[in-house]
């Protein structure tokens, strides 16, 4: 342990909060939260203390560490919670979904709109969910918007809008699908009474709608609104279609969430049934890689970041084990729901039934994880496997990037990336860089830059990272890419140097070159990489070089104006041809005079002897 962790620890508070700890790039590798700062920060570095084998990990990558003091226990579970899912630190669990979980938004506005969403902006809209199957929020929302007459339109419809007409009735009024609040022909009061039973809907609790379509239904009929009778009825056969697609497996109608998991190696899925009205509503599920943790560790953080974003609490949730730290979730929901919350383990009956049926759904879910592994490794061409056996990787190298640098004598450097996945070139991902701060002959230089650039990129907007690094060059040029890559704290990053004239691969730590057979796959595949960033590289400069030689290689040539080059260049398609042809036939082509045609072929000569790519 270092000076300046030893000390940060003999000063932590001894007050509730949460902790981050960092490693020597600067990462946070772990969050977690305490009653007390300092006793459990400490308890992590006890020498006679028996630490996990993730911990024992965590402990020798720690070098600083930092602390947030709360005001309680709760406000430590939820503070934990945002971070772990802003920062998504290596020694948390990585709840695989959690990243894309979409949402049925309802906004706040007079005349709300409801749409679905995977952005949470906190400005006081509603969010039902999260949901992890898409098919069930769609058609959540499908039913939703064939029962409501819900505005499908992004206009802000407020007071001064409407009294302006800024916004016209559009089809959806005159299919009966909006009630036109955009033209005042339904008050605010009316429509948010509405927006009142679509959310009674989304919590499940569709007798309230049923009961209430039905009033209007037979009050039409009795007013000879048959038309308005017809709709109403059609809402009704909507939500009875809904109802019936909700497998019943309960006779009370309390509502309950009911959660389970089902782990094998550093596998878990966790699968959380929702029961509304005595009916399934949903089914959700969330896979995770995990190490040594307990079950009840999974359940709290599935608990906490699954709830974190969602309005709607339920106030029983039966789970097959008792979470860590129970009575702080239980506090942090009954916070958010602002109501009771209990979470238990049923022991018997109907709802020790739901449980081993929530466990049975992430049992083969985990099977059907397992499996499509399984089949995603076999899918791995030989050559990978192979590449992956002849340079000793810990995984194979399915996506790789390749560069290469090109110039004209020194001007207009310029280099390429290459993208491979599986031995394929992916050319949507290929990419194109203008050296910017190298001057003359330097390809070292220039490999650094366009290797910072890179990742740098891919580091600041948070995208993944390659598999393996190809660099077109030898040591020199190998150890300018670490170079850059440790800049970046990505010096982790698997990178290789495979040079020209031998063939020889290089290795980060090894003077020698590699030695992998000439007729290995692998070997052959790298060629095949590194001479497609080569091609690519040289096309680049083979632009540039034309778009110069238009602008200015024949611009100092009496009587050659912008029109008569451009001419001259389309009728010998490039500066090549022009030189490898005569004055005669340059002036009767290019309508040009003869003393002209002569200073053409110089100067295209002159420029294809002295000016050639490396």
């Amino acid at each position: 342990m270092n000076d300046l962790l030893n000390n940060k620890i003999t000063n932590i508070p001894q007050k509730p909060g949460v902790y981050q700890f960092i490693n020597d790039k600067g990462e946070i590798i772990y969050i977690g939260k305490a009653k007390n700062l300092r006793t459990r920060v400490r308890s992590y570095f006890q020498k006679n203390k028996y630490q996990t084998p993730k911990n024992q990990s965590m402990i020798k990558r720690i070098v600083d560490l930092e602390w947030i003091v709360v005001s309680s226990e709760v406000e430590a579970l939820l503070t934990e919670a945002n971070l772990i899912k802003e920062n998504k630190p290596h020694y948390n669990i990585n709840l695989k979904d959690d990243k894309s979980f979409p949402y049925i938004r309802i906004t706040k506005e007079p005349y709300p709109r409801i749409f679905i969403t995977r952005e949470i902006i906190k400005d006081g809209s509603q969010y039902f969910g999260p949901y992890t199957d898409v098919y069930v929020l769609r058609r959540s929302l499908k039913a939703v918007y064939k029962i409501f007459p819900i505005r499908s339109c992004d206009f802000l419809l407020d007071k001064e809008t409407i009294k302006s007409s800024k916004v016209d009735l559009c089809l959806d009024y005159h299919i009966k699908k909006c009630e036109g609040p955009c033209q005042d022909l339904v008050s605010e009061e009316e429509y948010n009474k509405m927006i009142k039973r679509v959310i009674s809907f989304l919590h499940g609790r569709t007798k309230e709608t049923e009961t209430y379509i039905n009033d209007q239904m037979l009050k039409a009929a009795s007013e000879t609104r048959y038309e308005d009778a017809a709709t109403y009825r059609d809402q009704l056969d909507a939500i009875r279609n809904f109802k019936e697609k909700q497998r019943k497996v309960a006779a009370d109608f309390d509502d309950r969430d009911v959660i389970a998991l089902s782990r094998k190696d550093n596998m878990c899925i966790s699968v959380i049934i929702r029961i509304r009205n005595g009916r399934i509503h949903s089914r959700e599920k969330i896979s995770m890689n995990i190490s040594d943790e307990t079950d009840s560790d999974i359940i709290e953080i599935v608990i906490t970041q699954f709830y974190l974003n969602s309005d709607f609490i339920p106030k029983v949730i039966n789970v097959f084990e008792i979470p860590t730290n129970k009575e702080q979730l239980i506090n942090w929901l009954k916070e958010k729901r602002n109501g009771n919350v209990s979470i238990k383990v049923p022991i018997k009956g109907d709802k020790a039934r739901e449980i081993r049926l929530a466990k049975q759904n992430a049992k083969l879910l985990l099977g059907e994880w397992i499996i499509n592994r399984t089949k995603r490794r076999e899918l791995i061409p030989k050559m990978i496997h192979q590449l992956q056996e002849d340079l000793q990787l810990k995984i194979p190298p399915r996506r790789i990037e390749s560069f290469d640098v090109s110039h004209l004598a020194g001007e207009d450097t310029v280099a390429s990336m290459v993208s491979f996945v599986d031995g394929k070139s992916k050319k949507s991902e290929y990419r194109k860089y203008k050296i910017k701060g190298v001057n003359g002959i330097d390809d070292f230089a220039a490999i650094r830059e366009v290797v910072f650039r890179r990742y740098k990129k891919l580091k600041d907007e948070k995208l993944s990272f390659p598999d393996l690094i190809l660099i077109d060059g030898g040591k020199g040029q190998l150890n300018m890419a670490i170079s850059a890559l440790r800049e970046l704290g990505l010096d982790y990053l698997l990178v290789i140097g495979l040079a020209k004239r031998l063939e020889e691969v290089f290795v980060p730590g090894n003077s020698d070159a590699q030695s992998i057979p000439k007729n290995s796959p692998s070997l052959i595949l790298l060629r095949k990489i590194r001479d497609e960033a080569h091609r690519f590289a040289i096309t680049y400069q083979k632009q540039k070089r034309n778009k110069k030689v238009r602008k200015s290689i024949f611009d100092n040539v009496d009587g050659m104006g912008p029109k008569r080059v451009q001419s001259l260049l389309k009728t010998f398609n490039g500066i090549e041809n022009i030189a490898s042809t005569d004055s005669k036939t340059i002036a009767n082509k290019a309508n040009i005079p003869f003393k002209i045609a002569e200073e053409i072929l110089l100067m295209a000569k002159k420029f294809q002897i002295e000016e050639k790519p490396k």
